[in-house]
This record gives C-alpha cells, sequence and structure tokens, in this order.
C-alpha cells in the first residue's frame, strides 16, 4: 500500500509526549509536552492524519512561562488543547519539583484566536496536581479536570480525578470541587480528558505509570458528576504484555473524530532500542526488569475507534495492543514540503527544531547569547554556563528522532583557557550527556576533547587530541546499531574516528530515571537531543561560531 495511504506510527516521532488532539473543522492539531525545554508547548497541525508539520510554539515569552532553575524532566507537563465559540483555550502544568513525596504543580491557561499565535498571558487557575484539562459541555458550561496529588505517607499519590467550573469570561475556577473517579485496580490515574457522545459522559484516564505498564482506562455515566462506570474489559489501550507493533508505554491518549465520522485516539508510545532488530526480540513478561531503553523519548502514535453496541469505545478489530500502521482515513491527502536536512545558517530566524534550555532565545542581562546576524551565515554562540547548569546555558539543540541518524557540524573556535568549551553533544540532561569540545591546555594550546557524563559523573574515554592550527574543525555524531560514535576532521582533511562508541543507552528514559526506597529521585521524561553548546565558565563569554548543522537520517 503506498505511504500516503497509510498511517505510520508514531506520526511525531521522537520527543512529543502527552498528545493533546484536537479537530476544528478540517483542521488537526496535537499539543505536547516540553518539560525544560524552550520554547513551551509544541504545536503539529494535519489536515489527513497521516502528514503532520510543526505548526508553533504556544509559550514563547518569559511572561508566559519562567523555567530557571527547572530540575529537569520538570516545567511544561500535559498540555490540553480546546476550542469554543472561536477561541483556543490551552491549558498546562508548570512543574517546579518532582522528587520524593511531593510534587509542585501549578496549573494554568493561554488562549488565542488561532493555535499559530500569539497566545495570551496565562491565568492562574490551581496547583492541586497535573494533567489539567478543559471540557466544554453542551449546555454552554466549561469544566477543568485534574489529578489530585497526595502527599502523605502511606497515601495513594495519584488520589482522584477532580473538576470545577471554569468560568470562560473571567478565565478562571468557580463553584465547588467535585471529584468524578478514583481509578480502575490499574492504579497511577492521571491525565483525565472528558467527552461526550450519545448522551454518555466518557472519562478516558492515563493509568499504570508513564512507563512500560501504562494504559488508557475509559468509564462513562449518563451524569457529569457521576458515578462513573467501567466497562467489563479494560483497559482500552496497553503496550504491557504484548506488542506485536513494538509500541510500548501506550498511554495518556485523548479522543477525537474525522468530518467523516471515523473515530481516532492520539497517545503517546516509545519505542524500545533493545527492539530495533529485525525481527525483534520477543517480549519478556516482567518489562520493570527487562533492559529496556528508549532513548528517542515519548512519542506521538494514533489508534482508531469504533463503538460497541453498547456504546462503549475499543480499538478498532479488537484487541488491546497499540499498531504501527493503519489505512489511512477518508480524507483527501495533505502532504508538506519536506524538510530540509541542512541548515546552514543563512535564514533569519532559527530552525523551528532548535530549542533551548530553560530560557527564551532574548538576550540576558549581559547581552545576546546567540546571533545569526552577528557573522552571516554562522550561528554565533556566546559562552555562558556550564551543560551542569539548570539556569543559563548556550546550547541549541534538536530532538533525535530516529535511531539510525547523523549530525554534523563545522565550528570555529579559539580558547585560550581550560574554562573555555564548544562543541557538537548528546545531551538527554544535565546529568546524561556526551560532548565532543574544543577547549584549550597550557602549554598544548587548543584541542579535542570528549567527555561523558553520565549520573553527574564526568569521564575522558579518549586522550584530548591538539588541533594545531586547524581553524575550522567538524564535528560529528552517528547513531546506529544500539550506538553513538563521534567523528571529527580539521580544516579540509578526512573524518577520524574519535573515541570509543558509546551505547545509546546511556541517554534514555530509564537511564535517567532513579527510585530510593520507593520514592523518585530523577525521572526521565524527554528523550535525547543533538545539538550544540559554548561555555565560558571564566564569565569573560567567548564566542563559537558554528557554519551549519545536518541532521540526516539513516536507514537501519
Amino acid at each position: 500500500m503506498p505511504a500516503d495511504k497509510r498511517l505510520i506510527n508514531p506520526v511525531l516521532p521522537g520527543f512529543h509526549p502527552d498528545p493533546s488532539l484536537l479537530r476544528v473543522g478540517s483542521d488537526f492539531y496535537i499539543a505536547t509536552s516540553t518539560f525544560e525545554w524552550w520554547p513551551g508547548v509544541r504545536i503539529h497541525h494535519s489536515r489527513d492524519l497521516v502528514h503532520w508539520r510543526h505548526l508553533s510554539y504556544a509559550l514563547t515569552r518569559r511572561s508566559q512561562l519562567d523555567l530557571r532553575g527547572t530540575p529537569d524532566s520538570c516545567g511544561v507537563w500535559a498540555p490540553c488543547l480546546s476550542h469554543h465559540d472561536g477561541v483556543f483555550y490551552l491549558l498546562f502544568t508548570h512543574v517546579h519539583s518532582l522528587a520524593g513525596a511531593c510534587k509542585d504543580t501549578h496549573n494554568f491557561v493561554v488562549t488565542a484566536s488561532d493555535p499559530v499565535g500569539p497566545w495570551s498571558e496565562p491565568r492562574y487557575l490551581n496547583s492541586s496536581g497535573f494533567d489539567p484539562s478543559l471540557f466544554h459541555d453542551t449546555d454552554g458550561r466549561s469544566w477543568m479536570l485534574n489529578m489530585r496529588w497526595n502527599h502523605r505517607v502511606g497515601a495513594n499519590p495519584f488520589h482522584d480525578i477532580v473538576m470545577q467550573q471554569f468560568d470562560r469570561e473571567q478565565r478562571a475556577l468557580v463553584g465547588p470541587l467535585h471529584t468524578l473517579f478514583e481509578g480502575s485496580a490499574i492504579g497511577f490515574t492521571e491525565g483525565p480528558h472528558l467527552y461526550r457522545r450519545d448522551g454518555w459522559y466518557l472519562l478516558m484516564v492515563a493509568e499504570g505509570g508513564t512507563s512500560f505498564h501504562h494504559a488508557v482506562t475509559v468509564a462513562r455515566s449518563r451524569e457529569l458528576l457521576g458515578p462513573y462506570e467501567l466497562p467489563a474489559a479494560h483497559p482500552l489501550l496497553s503496550g504491557r504484555g504484548s506488542s506485536p507493533a513494538g509500541l510500548q508505554k501506550a498511554g495518556h491518549a485523548s479522543l477525537c473524530d474525522t468530518p467523516q465520522g471515523e473515530w481516532l485516539i492520539a497517545h503517546l508510545a516509545a519505542r524500545p532500542l533493545e527492539w530495533q532488530a529485525d525481527p525483534p526480540p520477543q517480549p519478556p513478561a516482567d518489562y520493570d526488569a527487562a533492559g529496556l531503553h528508549c532513548n528517542l523519548g515519548r512519542e506521538t502514535a494514533i489508534q482508531f475507534i469504533e463503538w460497541t453496541a453498547d456504546g462503549w469505545p475499543r480499538l478498532r478489530g479488537g484487541g488491546q495492543s497499540p499498531r504501527s500502521e493503519w489505512p489511512a482515513p477518508a480524507l483527501p491527502a495533505c502532504p508538506w514540503p519536506a524538510e530540509a536536512e541542512h541548515d546552514d545558517f543563512d535564514a533569519p530566524e532559527l530552525n523551528p527544531h532548535l530549542n533551548a534550555l530553560r530560557g527564551p532565545f532574548d538576550a540576558d542581562q549581559r547581552g545576546p547569547w546567540w546571533s545569526l546576524h552577528q557573522r552571516p551565515g554562522h550561528l554565533r554562540l556566546w559562552g555562558r554556563e556550564s551543560l551542569a547548569s539548570l539556569h543559563r546555558q548556550s546550547l541549541l539543540a534538536r530532538r533525535q528522532q530516529h535511531f539510525n541518524c547523523e549530525v554534523d557540524t563545522v565550528v570555529e573556535f579559539a580558547p585560550t583557557h581550560f574554562q573555555q568549551m564548544a562543541g557538537l553533544v548528546s545531551y538527554y540532561n544535565s546529568s546524561h550527556h556526551a560532548y565532543l569540545h574544543l577547549t584549550h591546555q597550557g602549554g598544548v594550546g587548543p584541542l579535542l576533547l570528549l567527555t561523558v557524563t553520565s549520573d553527574g559523573v564526568p569521564s575522558e574515554p579518549a586522550a584530548a587530541l591538539p588541533v594545531g592550527t586547524a581553524r575550522r574543525v567538524g564535528l560529528r555524531v552517528r547513531f546506529g546499531g544500539g550506538g553513538l560514535q563521534f567523528s571529527a576532521r580539521l580544516d579540509d582533511a578526512d573524518w577520524f574516528v574519535f573515541g570509543p562508541e558509546l551505547p545509546a543507552r546511556l541517554f534514555s528514559d530509564e537511564a535517567a530515571t532513579c527510585f530510593e526506597n520507593g520514592y523518585a529521585r530523577s525521572f526521565g521524561f524527554t528523550g535525547n537531543f543533538i545539538g550544540l553548546a559554548c561555555q565560558d565558565l571564566s564569565g569573560a563569554r567567548l564566542h563559537a561560531d558554528f557554519d551549519c548543522l545536518s541532521y540526516r537520517p539513516l536507514p537501519p
């Protein structure tokens, strides 16, 4: 079947978790979480559900979102995109902390007349839990739902799903708080979305935790306030136990229909690195101890839904496992122009694939930290804080979206001491990254160095290489076969391998997640990024000039 006649999962590969799917007329939109990466809330657009393009970001100003000091995998969680009377509403959680028993989770709403933006300044809603969602009922009222977090020792932290009326004029919560649902036996109930169909209120939630036991559960009621009952067979969707498509962690879904009456859900999923063999190995029974690693992060997939005779949704064709492909829905094909693999930095604005950490692209108190105009045809980065910083990094990176890919750049940098660095980085978070960079050593001069940081502990797995009088240094990283390999070139000489092959699992959700005594010390929610960085730990802000950035998918 031709590619245009198939819907291939994941429709949004790489780090695109917690999808909120919305249709307005003939246009489909998906909003996804961005965590500590800037700008906040990534929005994609499609007209046929097969072809998707990046459309916009919702949170693009520091007045909307200040992420300085935000811990890894905190920041912007679980956006919910909705539309009512010509207004787009976007709810999101700004998470300030997640380790230990407590989570500081603040929920906000922004609005726009068009998902391209501009989006309004945020209005605060509440802080009782995360995953806020907005439901617009047919009687004209709107309601906000969220999961409520219980920090008390011995309690179920995923306490319940609560709901409160949302006043659209005031853009504020009003009236009493209602408990809708305490979850099924699966537990870890979160990610609520409420819908109305054929006289039923349908409550869709995520359960099982956002890892290999993740699932989608649907409950329903004739009355808005419940009680909500479960079907005889649930969950609706899960990759646990069996996933012939290789899609694990299936959960956190949202429901939508097409103009022709087909129904579908968008959900997050993840593809384990270890399952990329052909054919993939048989799924083990115990996923928590299976040694699986998802370095692309949690992605967005779509499944089609049908309705049983008594009004329950189920996967089209039956079963609970996600599928890797479906026949395309009955919509006119609408492909978008192919994205360029090579960015020569000649454009007046940054490529929308490039994201920063915890801060906007505008200048800080000491001036700009990046420029496309200071030296035309180059990206200039002024050195700021280290890769371990939670505040002011000069780093621009893009999602890794393919298990097999190659990324390269050319840098010009003239460090004069060891506190100055610039280069190419494979970056999961502040404690997990690999950095091939130029720096300086007294008595030697400029040199090339590979630093690998795992669980916050740095190592140098290869001897530093003096670069002599080389003015332009090419840097490359290639992912494939479960590993990543850095290479370099000096001026126009041949490429050469630099350092050993590193296991890609070091930069995965699982490697970044750690529990101690039943409590999380850290989480990995973001997937791997690859990008350009510059540091000057002396404060002198020495700059580096990058001539290009290429990202090329490779065959398996």
